[in-house]
């Protein structure tokens, strides 16, 4: 019972930190374009629960952080088979929430959250589920979203390794029509985008606990140690880094199979440190507290990003710039009894989110912070001018 309410009490702080930050950010343009453009299940979703809170932020962003606190929480459950302590597993529950890209996928509205949520779904009901059972789950994932193709094709080679050759070519068909469905797309020459691609594996996990994921995984292929949840991380894994070679990799649609692997990474990390005499247990207790440490920082920093704006000459070189902006500017135009405007493509897609539509009525006019020209619009962060621009009456007649 006492488990059981302080794993409540950190997903409810967590939940609440979450929506403070989405209170803080404006809708992106690639948000706006997910909420307005082509149907997806997602904008079904994200239209559903608008309809039940209003076109706001919160209505937003609900379903992201629903589907953020249920990942914990299966993360919990999931580790019940591989790891004995009940404050171990709560561990394991804080190192998830507070990692860069999990946060990330609970605060950006895209696609990463309800994979990573559907993949530790997923890995929860496999055992509990017949064959049929799991086949239908998976059919219905099919249809959902591309980020799921992957699953299909790790799981296909995980079932033919077995010889289950059915059941591998049943997959492997969920696969092909996932990819028709929302495509697949290779190209071009060796770029040399692996190094990137690393560099975004360990921003999203950390270097410290991206490398030692990825040296679990490794060890266990090493002591054939291996079951269908390392197929599943492991798979999509290294084919983001062979198509890293060719084209720049959205690594968002690879990095939650890699998140499927934390239990068996934390179970690995705990039997190491068991088995080692106390004296030789303090390299294992730095690696911890250093990375929990950094995972801190990283929270605060999300946190109190727009503090960070006072260190940036330009403003468009913050990370999390392209998130704001355009809540501010809504509430400017509005003060100043201007519902419509036209402007940029993406600006213009945005403020729509904000009921500010587009018309001919008035014409507004972005301009460069180092641009030395009067204007009647500016947005500022902490006293640091972030966004000018000029909004002016066009004389139609």
């Amino acid at each position: 019972m006492k488990i059981t309410s302080i794993l409540l009490l950190i997903l409810g702080v967590d939940a609440l930190v979450l929506f403070y930050q989405t209170s803080q950010v404006s809708i992106s343009y690639l948000e706006a374009k997910l909420l307005y453009g082509d149907f997806s299940f997602l904008q079904f979703l994200i239209q559903l629960f608008m309809h039940i809170f209003g076109e706001n932020d919160l209505g937003l962003h609900f379903v992201m952080i629903l589907f953020h606190i249920l990942s914990a929480f299966l993360i919990f459950k999931i580790s019940e088979n591989y790891i004995v302590l009940d404050r171990n597993r709560l561990w394991l529950v804080l190192i998830f929430i507070l990692l860069p890209g999990v946060i990330s996928s609970a605060v950006v509205v895209n696609t990463a959250g309800m994979v990573i949520f559907g993949l530790l779904l997923f890995i929860y009901l496999f055992p509990k589920l017949s064959l049929l059972g799991s086949n239908i789950l998976l059919f219905i994932y099919t249809f959902i979203d591309h980020g799921f193709t992957y699953l299909f094709l790790a799981l296909s080679i995980y079932y033919f390794i077995n010889k289950n050759y059915k059941q591998s070519i049943y997959l492997f068909s969920l696969y092909l029509i996932n990819s028709y469905i929302f495509g697949f797309y290779i190209n071009g020459l060796p770029r040399g985008y692996f190094l990137d691609a690393i560099g975004v594996y360990s921003a999203i996990f950390t270097p410290i606990i991206f490398m030692y994921i990825f040296y679990n995984l490794y060890r266990r292929y090493l002591t054939k140690k291996i079951n269908y949840i390392w197929y599943i991380a492991t798979i999509p894994f290294i084919l983001s880094l062979i198509l890293s070679f060719r084209q720049r990799v959205e690594i968002e649609y690879y990095a939650p199979y890699l998140i499927i692997a934390l239990p068996i990474a934390a179970s690995s990390f705990i039997s190491s440190y068991r088995v080692r005499l106390k004296e030789h247990r303090k390299g294992y207790k730095i690696l911890f507290i250093c990375s929990f440490v950094f995972l801190v920082s990283n929270a605060l920093v999300v946190n109190l990003n727009k503090n960070l704006y006072i260190y940036f000459e330009n403003p468009k070189q913050h990370f999390a710039y392209k998130m704001h902006i355009a809540k501010e500017l809504a509430n400017i135009l509005k003060n100043r009894k201007i519902t419509c405007v036209s402007t940029d493509k993406k600006m213009q897609l945005r403020l729509r989110f904000y009921k500010i539509e587009k018309c001919n009525k008035y014409k507004m006019f972005e301009y460069s912070l180092k641009d030395n020209v009067a204007t009647n619009v500016t947005v500022s962060y902490k006293n640091k001018i972030v966004y000018k621009a000029n909004v002016t009456i066009i004389n139609n007649i």
